[in-house]
């Protein structure tokens, strides 16, 4: 996968200040916001920076955390996991592989009930659906 390289101010011209909040800066929008959180829609997400498949709707499940939440990525090379030790916790941040944008964070083996009991909880605005062609 060819890397996505861009100055600041070409992402800054990119994004929307919502979107350049989240994806570069890593910020979070608030809970239960988001485009995505309740979506049923069947189709791949992409990173909203750079259009890299990153989550199919098929591992999208209700976790009623506020935030869409799948259990694998599409790929396992289409995100990069970080130690995340900011607001006074241990987490792991997810971001995309191509574009290196903060998506939103990973949590692992808490119950969910899913084939990999991890919630992949990802900010709506990180990310675009594209829908499935119908059959």
């Amino acid at each position: 996968m060819e890397k996505v390289r861009r100055s600041e101010d070409e992402w800054r011209a990119l994004l929307t200040p919502e979107e350049y909040h989240v994806l570069r800066e890593g910020g979070t929008e608030p809970p239960f916001s988001g485009e995505y959180n309740d979506t049923k829609t069947v189709g791949v997400y992409r990173c909203r920076a750079c259009g890299a498949e990153l989550f199919r709707s098929e591992t999208k499940f209700e976790s009623h955390c506020g935030w869409p939440s799948f259990y694998a990525p599409a790929d396992s090379d289409a995100v990069v996991l970080l130690e995340d030790r900011s607001h006074g916790m241990v987490r792991t941040e997810v971001r995309c592989a191509r574009c290196d944008s903060h998506l939103g964070h990973v949590f692992h083996g808490e119950g969910y009930g899913t084939p990999t009991d991890d919630r992949y909880c990802i900010n709506s605005v990180s990310l675009t659906l594209e829908p499935a062609e119908p059959q």
